[in-house]
């Protein structure tokens, strides 16, 4: 491989426009750099056209054409690419090169999006992690990188940089062309290898966190050890896709296997582009459509529009249980740790190799342990204990660790712990797990789930912890995130003061979206309404997170008088909608237009994210639906609401 040369192309951060103190642009995420509206692939054969046309559309609208004229080396800040797990961000990256016979160098300092990271690798984009490059880099620097020693040099400056290492497996995937280079070579073997899950016996396990645990009874090589930065084989029990992620892991599993054999452990389920009314939306989720078709993928493993978001959907449907190891192609997929499964987010292309291997390369993280301790105070939910563990956690968020949950008092139903686990995301963690327990276990029984493939596992005594921290939950008030970002968080109460008003109210989103969740809202809206409440001020609107949620929200419930949380919702205006993940995402007719600002129990607020132009508020479903009613943001209490948990507790 040769020297590659051009100019630098910098991001800096728009809040220090000049001087020495001027700083690169920190925590750029993938809805920056590839908007929603832009992850669309119309056909197999025109997968990154769309991808190459909407990169940086709003942050740097003249990136492509910059580019093209040379300015080949990306230079941005900290915590590059956070987010979500849609690979089409670095495939645009790279194809806008491509496409200009040039090749594209991601230069960027510490804690990169590890999804990104990966993704990247899998497609020979080049990255580059170097604090003291980004620092030193300065407007139209002269750079070059040689690809062989991944030695970095600005020649403008007179500065050399050796760049953060790669792990051996990174640097396989890396010389060897990209992760289909990699699945071919694998394919045969992987087709004779019979599949083995053995978890280690009581001695071993000792020294153990849960991911370790799951991650070593999955192992491929049974000879490799467990350790942070090793990369391992691993065998998945379930590779779950969207209709969003699923076309070029179509295209990635093809061309591994030349479409000669079935996928394994795949599902799908439609829930990001299926009720826009666009024909562009149509034309992607048929591929995934026809892909079902071929391979005889049939419910619960193919979900059809309406059947809900798969984070939801795949658990009720006994798809994710304790002890499983699941990568999925979105980053919420770490969701599955609410069941005490590992669950990661990971690309397309991983995801495409999954299914033509049965296996992921994974590199364990260093590990973090959170205890939650004390006792819930009123209105509190695990939306508001994730906001607050986000707050204190700051810029540096969890650094990429696994993180071990351990719910002291049993006090979190899997709806809290589903919150928490889901915006493992949002803290940049790579995993969030709660040991599966008996409150893990009555969830299952309630859905006739009573026998497990796997033992109950619990971390061990003498398990290491990189960081080992306690949350009292005495001192976890209900929270509200102003924009643009989660751990922007602040204590409702305190919000309400400032009586920040909103043009909608949404709850739903893989986050808050079960009926727990919603019917913690239901009982707001219900003792508010009997305390003389009548209308919501602005559109309240309300996205179960599955089809059987939404049905069931239409049954009555004796804890609001007979009535269905549905009728409770729609009796002071609010409306039901289908179950998806459109407005979360800023697509469908629900999506915040400019100047619009809303109140949601969503999981993400960054710039963007809801809608362009618009600005996202993140709550619990009790905090939003008080809001709704109160006409600005504010907790229950604010409606005269008191507390008790006979009445309000979930």
């Amino acid at each position: 491989m040769g020297v590659i040369c051009g100019r630098a192309l910098i991001f800096w951060d728009p809040k220090q426009p000049g001087g020495t103190s001027r700083r690169k642009l920190d925590a750029i995420d993938t809805d920056q750099i590839t908007p929603a509206a832009d992850c669309v692939s119309e056909s197999l054969e025109t997968l990154d056209e769309r991808w190459k046309a909407g990169a940086f559309r709003y942050l740097m609208p003249d990136f492509r054409a910059r580019v093209h004229r040379g300015e080949n080396f990306l230079v941005a800040g900290d915590r590059f690419a956070i987010g979500s797990s849609r690979e089409m961000s670095p495939a645009g990256l790279k194809g806008i090169a491509d496409e200009a016979g040039l090749e594209m160098v991601v230069v960027c300092g510490r804690n990169m999006g590890d999804i990104f990271r990966r993704n990247a690798l899998n497609l020979g984009l080049h990255v580059v992690q170097s604090p003291d490059a980004v620092a030193d880099a300065r407007d139209g620097d002269e750079f070059a990188f040689d690809p062989d020693t991944r030695r970095l040099e600005n020649v403008t400056q007179g500065a050399a940089y050796d760049p953060l290492p790669l792990t051996p497996q990174e640097e396989n995937i890396r010389r060897s062309g990209g992760i289909i280079a990699v699945g071919r070579r694998e394919l045969a073997e992987a087709s004779a290898r019979a599949r083995v899950i053995e978890f280690p016996d009581e001695a071993r396990a000792r020294s153990m966190t849960t991911t370790e645990q799951i991650v070593w009874a999955h192992r491929v090589d049974k000879d490799r050890a467990v350790r942070p930065g090793d990369t391992l084989r691993v065998h998945a029990d379930l590779l779950p896709a969207s209709d969003g992620t699923a076309p070029f892991a179509i295209h990635t599993f093809n061309q591994i296997t030349g479409g000669a054999a079935a996928p394994r452990q795949a599902a799908i389920a439609n829930d990001h582009f299926v009720f826009t009314g666009r024909d562009d939306d149509e034309r992607q989720t048929a591929i995934g459509r026809a892909f079902a078709r071929q391979h005889g993928l049939e419910k619960p493993y193919y979900a059809t529009p309406g059947d809900g978001i798969f984070h939801f959907y795949f658990p009720e449907q006994g798809l994710v249980l304790p002890g499983a190891f699941i990568p999925g192609a979105d980053s919420h997929s770490r969701a599955y740790g609410a069941y005490g499964a590992v669950g990661i987010g990971i690309g397309s292309t991983t995801l495409g190799f999954g299914w033509a291997t049965g296996y992921v390369y994974f590199t364990p993280p260093k590990a973090r342990r959170v205890a939650f301790v004390g006792t819930l105070q009123p209105w509190v939910s695990g939306k508001d204990i994730v906001l607050e563990l986000l707050r204190r956690w700051g810029v540096q968020q969890a650094q990429g660790m696994s993180v071990e949950f351990v719910d002291a008092g049993r006090q979190l139903p899997i709806p809290y712990r589903n919150t928490i686990a889901n915006m493992m995301a949002e803290a940049e963690a790579m995993n969030g797990i709660f040991a599966a327990d008996e409150i893990a276990e009555a969830w299952y029984a309630a859905k006739g789930i009573t026998s497990f493939p796997y033992p109950r596992i619990a971390p061990g005594a003498e398990a290491q912890y990189a960081v080992d921290e306690a949350l009292a939950l005495g001192d976890v008030a209900p929270m509200i995130a102003k924009p643009f970002s989660p751990g922007n968080a602040y204590p409702a109460g305190e919000v309400a003061r400032e009586r920040i008003r909103f043009d909608k109210a949404l709850i739903g989103s893989c986050t808050n979206g079960s009926y727990a969740d919603l019917l913690q809202a239901a009982l707001v809206v219900y003792h508010a309404r009997r305390a003389g409440a009548a209308r919501t001020e602005r559109p309240f609107l309300v996205f179960p997170g599955s089809g059987g949620v939404a049905r069931q929200i239409e049954r009555p419930d004796p804890r609001l008088g007979g009535e269905s949380i549905a009728q409770v919702i729609r009796s002071v205006g609010g409306e039901i909608r289908q179950s998806w993940c459109g407005p979360c995402f800023g697509q469908g007719p629900d999506a915040l237009q400019p100047g619009q600002r809303a109140i949601t129990s969503f999981n993400r607020n960054w710039q963007n994210r809801m809608g362009v132009g618009g600005e996202g508020y993140l709550a619990s479903p009790a905090v939003v639906a008080a809001s709704a009613l109160l006409g600005y943001m504010g907790p229950p209490s604010e409606l005269g609401l008191r507390w008790d948990p006979e009445t309000f507790g979930i």
